[in-house]
């Protein structure tokens, strides 16, 4: 039998909450339980992270490297730039007359005297006219001794004189010619060295008025050493006094040339200026043709401090490197400058007398402990 409805509100409601109470009190201890066991899982979930951490937490042994102990070293800007030798002096023998060659005295690859026989012109139309000047002189020498004497007389006039005067002159200047044109009958060469080419003939004619070379004549006790420098680099080319050339063909041989001459204009669309070195040659060795390397030093560091270039790591514009400092790696960032061979310049981030790791740089990281396992002293031994 069904209990009766209550009439009033607040019956209705005790009788609702009294309908409902046990389903409600079945929900709270669902959701209870479901939170406690949310709980022990949780629970254990961390419990198993914490044993997998603990279990695997094992340290990594020190990084094996190299280091080297930066010391004060000197390095040397410089560009090797390739050239030419050139003789000093290149000269084409001509003659300063006409006629015919009678005689060639010299050969090509002959070493010449200044002053030494090369070729004879015919002079018989010279010592012919030499003869035709000297009488000619001689006559109008007599003419004017004989118009001054009777000059002192008052028998001549003084105009009579001077013409006499003149003429001796001019007869005289014809002689003198005369003399020189037959002493160039012998074609001489004008200075010391060898001759590289003979372009006469006997017998041929040689046109005064359309001269052709006789000979070439090379000195090359000195010669140039001669290369083109780039634009950038004319300045530094500017303040050398002598630089150091070497020559492939001549077994590498190396030699101290002094700066003779750097033009004021390119030569090149290149925008390459000439440059040439004063090269004393006395055994003649050097040969014009011969290629060469010039080593132009443009700047020059003491008490430099220097790492190997591969030893610089570069990352997002970054560069830097390693020390070692109680055996932990640092790193360093560092600016660089210009290099030699193998070696670069480092102008700031780092001090002589510091350790850089050299091997083993690629795969540390910065903090990480290492075992230095080599420090060197000699680079050369770990050059590229």
């Amino acid at each position: 039998m069904n209990a009766p409805t209550p009439k009033t509100l607040r019956g209705k409601i005790v009788w609702f909450l009294l309908k409902i109470l046990p389903g409600l009190v079945f929900v709270l201890i669902l959701l209870a339980a479901a939170f406690l066991i949310q709980v022990r899982v949780d629970a254990q979930k961390a419990a198993r992270k914490e044993e997998l951490k603990n279990s695997t937490s094992v340290e990594a042994p020190p990084t094996n490297v190299v280091t080297l102990e930066l010391k004060p070293t000197t390095l040397q800007d410089k560009i090797n730039l390739p050239g030419l030798i050139e003789p000093w002096t290149k000269l084409a023998l001509m003659s300063k007359i006409g006629g015919t060659i009678e005689e060639l005295a010299a050969q090509e690859g002959d070493y010449v005297q200044k002053g030494q026989l090369i070729a004879r012109l015919e002079s018989k139309d010279y010592r012919i006219a030499l003869d035709s000047a000297k009488a000619a002189y001689a006559l109008a020498q007599a003419d004017y001794s004989r118009n001054k004497a009777l000059r002192k007389k008052g028998i001549s006039t003084q105009a009579n004189l001077d013409e006499q005067y003149s003429k001796l002159r001019q007869t005289k200047a014809a002689l003198e010619n005369a003399e020189l044109a037959l002493s160039r009958c012998r074609v001489t060469a004008p200075i010391s060295g060898i001759i590289s080419r003979i372009d006469a003939e006997v017998g041929m004619v040689v046109n005064q008025m359309m001269p052709e070379p006789i000979a070439e004549i090379l000195q090359i006790d000195r010669v140039k050493a001669v290369v083109g420098i780039p634009e950038a680099d004319v300045n530094a080319a500017r303040q050398l006094q002598q630089t150091e050339v070497h020559i492939r063909s001549l077994e590498n041989a190396r030699f101290l040339a002094q700066v003779h001459f750097l033009a004021p204009a390119p030569e090149s669309m290149a925008h390459a200026y000439r440059f040439e070195l004063a090269l004393d040659n006395p055994d003649e060795k050097i040969l014009p043709g011969m290629f060469l390397q010039a080593n132009i030093v443009k700047q020059t560091e003491e008490q430099a401090v220097a790492v190997p270039l591969y030893t610089i790591i570069s990352r997002n514009d970054e560069h830097f490197v390693y020390v070692v400092e109680n055996n932990i790696a640092h790193k360093r960032a560092v600016e660089t400058g210009f290099t030699e061979g193998w070696q670069i310049l480092i102008r700031n981030g780092l001090h002589l007398g510091e350790k850089v790791i050299i091997q083993g740089h690629r795969t540390v990281e910065d903090g990480q402990k290492v075992r230095v396992v080599k420090k060197v002293d000699d680079l050369k031994e770990f050059m590229p």
